[in-house]
């Protein structure tokens, strides 16, 4: 993703700057996609995969990536929180 693009983007809820999911990370999110364990903010299931992702420096929110294109829509984020191992939330 573009760094200057990265640098200027933020989550539309809490403004906190986002950063590139680390790949730990999203490995993480798609256990939980395959499980069947995973909502996102609007309580729907999350049914796909995440082939990349954004999250915010706090670690407590993801948004999907698609074909290099954020998909920075509130109600599609996914909070981490719900996921007890995920390796990318600070405390």
């Amino acid at each position: 993703m573009d760094k200057h693009l990265l640098d200027i983007l933020c989550c539309p809820q809490s403004k906190t700057p986002v950063r590139a999911a680390r790949r730990d990370e999203i490995e993480a999110l798609n256990r939980a996609v395959a499980g069947g364990a995973l909502v996102n903010v609007a309580g729907k299931a999350v049914l796909t995969s995440f082939p990349d992702a954004l999250i915010t420096r706090d670690g407590k929110t993801v948004y999907r990536v698609e074909d290099d294109i954020p998909v920075m829509l509130a109600d599609e984020a996914v909070s981490t929180l719900q996921l007890t191992d995920f390796p990318g939330r600070e405390s």
